[in-house]
């Protein structure tokens, strides 16, 4: 075995890559690019090297300044986590020659499954199952429509290389074939540095299955059950499951074969990934992915294992550690991604700093694993996971009931999260009675997607008590008779309104101060309210009776309500304070967040249609349509293609159909 291994990666999976290693006696060593100076894993690595500036590409994806780290270190080992270069054969090359290991599969294997196209045509030789498809070389658009034409639409346009959803489109019909190829392209580009596509027939109500395997150097192959992966947003994971439900003896030793035979065609090493996508009683191979998967905590909790010892541990020349027959499925584990993304806008990716940071505490069938900690920022040059909550349970039902009390229990400000939308997802019961495909959500969105409603009596209440109480303590600290919030008045109890702002409303709340707590007045009904605050934080009330607890986060001038259905955010209003000017970004077309323009869609006096794309933004690893928000005519367009942007900057003036000299009449903040 080696005595170091460094992570060539960042985040949650170089964290908890280096907790195997500690644990195993290694030393850890992290990398690191500008904008990750203070990150997590560099905090928590024994020690730690820079790789450039904070772009990937010039850093986390830059060869040389890894080999540089490598050598520099004297690291004899190096995993390359997930992302980034982990299926990458070139650099698993390099680390070779840098005289270190890789652990991974050997590069001809990363290269055999590191194009989708060759990797299915491939599988169809070894007698793998295959999804009906182009996978050829020719990418002329005439060759693909009339590939097209005969699989039958709908149709799915994939990236050759990389994953994760990017370089993807669903195609309904043909007249939308074309904008489709280039965007993907563009995009696949962009991720992977390789603009390929293939396209498959696309299925309706399909599920995502994949297997688990192992291999070692000794001609050893296994496989350590399936994970159901079909609960997606965008062609991405959200919510990952062990083992599949519905999961017969029979299918699981078909997949389970299928995924051993594709690991033994390209004399693979190490973990991997065959994933199958499942209709009825039938499934076909998608892929392969070279790599340990961002959901493997589930396999572990399942089987008890630890994947990424195995992955050290086979890659210092060692037999795996057990055999087929010596591994058996223990209960059922399910593990949601935590993001920091918007749900409500197409899940666009957040930044920010993490203000507040609360997650859950591991212990009884409840797994963490978290690449930040509270202050740390979620930059736009990375990807959104915050961290993956786990839970495991003796059966699905328990599993689910662990998670949800987990997501319950997280608390995030600061950053805009999924955290309410994976409670509401976990606590569905079209969930709960495994209706799983990859539809899921576009079906549920109405449930887990709510239109705004008004703020629960509980979510005022807890603001409210939470301001009431943060004077009081002030107060306590100042002996002055002018400091006092006890609300004494000669002759009456004083009187007092507090008012809130949510979204858009206005929520007025009277306060009466009594000897022994305050008497609140919300929207017209009042009740008796008393409230203290507890060591960890949070608030323990009696409003009308009923005792309740919540938690109140202040960020500057924003409460964060947390409470098990989901979180509130208000913002205190000072009633003395000068009216506020307009809302900046008013009647503006602009950033949703930092990016470069990657393609300009109209020109300067073109007239758009509501809901017209004018052009695209790429930002977080992902393109992003800007639209019309309303009919007008395109005044100046401040940015040309390939320019960066920062958030909130405008992009494109919109004038009113009737007035193309006021640009700020047709726009709208996207």
């Amino acid at each position: 075995m080696f005595r170091s291994v460094l992570v060539a990666n960042r985040g949650e999976i170089a964290c908890r890559v280096m907790a195997t290693a500690r644990r195993m006696g290694l030393r850890t060593i992290a990398v690191y690019s500008e904008a990750d100076r203070n990150a997590l894993h560099v905090r928590v690595a024994d020690e730690a090297w820079p790789i450039g500036p904070a772009p990937a590409r010039d850093s986390y994806l830059s060869i040389p300044a890894l080999v540089a780290a490598i050598r520099a270190s004297g690291a004899e080992a190096v995993h390359p986590g997930y992302g980034f270069l982990s299926e990458n054969a070139d650099f698993a090359e390099a680390v070779a020659a840098a005289g270190a290991v890789f652990v991974g599969p050997p590069p001809g294997a990363i290269r055999a499954m590191g194009s989708k196209s060759a990797a299915k045509a491939l599988m169809e030789a070894a007698g793998v199952p295959v999804v009906p498809g182009y996978h050829g070389s020719d990418q002329s658009l005439a060759v693909i429509a009339a590939a097209a034409e005969d699989i039958g639409y709908p149709i799915l346009v994939k990236a050759s290389a990389g994953g994760g959803g990017r370089g993807m489109r669903v195609v309904e019909r043909p007249d939308d074939l074309a904008v489709a190829i280039e965007g993907a392209a563009r995009e696949a580009a962009s991720a992977f540095g390789d603009g390929r596509l293939l396209i498959e027939k696309y299925l309706t109500r399909p599920r995502h299955i994949e297997m688990q395997v192992f291999a070692d150097g000794h001609g050893a192959a296994i496989h350590l059950f399936e994970r159901d992966c079909s609960i997606q947003r965008r062609h991405q994971k959200v919510i990952e499951e062990a083992p599949a439900p519905g999961m017969t003896a029979e299918r699981r030793q078909a997949m389970g074969a299928a995924a051993t035979a594709a690991a033994r065609a390209i004399g693979y090493r190490g973990a991997g990934t065959v994933e199958f996508i499942a209709e009825g009683e039938q499934f076909w191979f998608m892929e392969m992915n070279t790599r340990l998967q961002v959901e493997h905590p589930v396999t572990e909790m399942i089987t008890g294992l630890d994947l990424v010892e195995w992955q050290l541990r086979v890659a210092a020349g060692e037999p795996l550690p057990l055999g087929q027959a010596d591994l058996a499925i223990h209960g059922h584990a399910v593990e949601a991604r935590l993001y920091a993304e918007d749900p409500a806008h197409d899940f666009r990716p957040a930044t920010g700093r993490l203000a507040h940071l609360r997650l859950p505490v591991a212990g009884e069938g409840v797994r963490v694993d978290a690449g930040v900690a509270a202050g740390d920022a979620v930059s736009v040059h990375y990807d959104a996971m915050i961290a993956k909550i786990v839970a495991h349970g003796r059966d699905r039902g328990e599993a689910i009931r662990r998670l949800g009390a987990a997501l319950a229990a997280t608390e995030i400000a600061g950053v805009t999260t999924n955290r309410d939308f994976l409670v509401r997802l976990v606590g569905h019961p079209a969930f709960a009675a495994a209706e799983l495909d990859t539809g899921f959500i576009a079906r549920h969105a109405g449930d887990l997607l709510p239109a705004s409603d008004p703020p629960a009596r509980e979510e005022v209440a807890a603001a409210v008590l939470h301001v009431l109480l943060s004077e009081q303590a002030a107060a306590a600290a100042d002996p002055s008779p002018w400091a006092m919030r006890d609300g004494w008045r000669i002759g009456e109890r004083a009187r007092r309104r507090i008012l809130l702002q949510d979204g858009d409303e206005r929520v007025a709340v009277d306060v009466v101060y009594r000897e022994d707590g305050w008497r609140l007045e919300i929207g017209g009904q009042g009740g008796e309210a008393t409230a203290t605050r507890g060591l960890d934080g949070r608030l323990a009330i009696t409003l009308d009776g009923r005792r309740l607890s919540r938690s109140v986060v202040a960020t500057g001038d924003q409460l964060h309500v947390f409470g098990p259905a989901g979180s509130r955010r208000f913002v205190v209003i000072d009633p003395l304070a000068p009216p506020a000017a307009a809302e900046a970004g008013t009647g503006r077309l602009t950033a949703p967040m930092p990016g470069r323009v990657t393609r300009l869609l109209v020109a300067a006096g073109d007239a758009v249609a509501r809901g017209q794309a004018l052009l695209v933004l790429e930002a977080m690893k992902m393109e992003h349509t800007i639209r019309a928000p309303a009919d007008g005519v395109v005044g100046r367009l401040r940015y040309g293609e390939g320019d960066l942007v920062d958030e909130g900057a405008e992009l494109v003036e919109l004038a009113a159909p009737d007035s193309a000299t006021d640009a700020s009449n047709g726009g709208g903040a996207c």
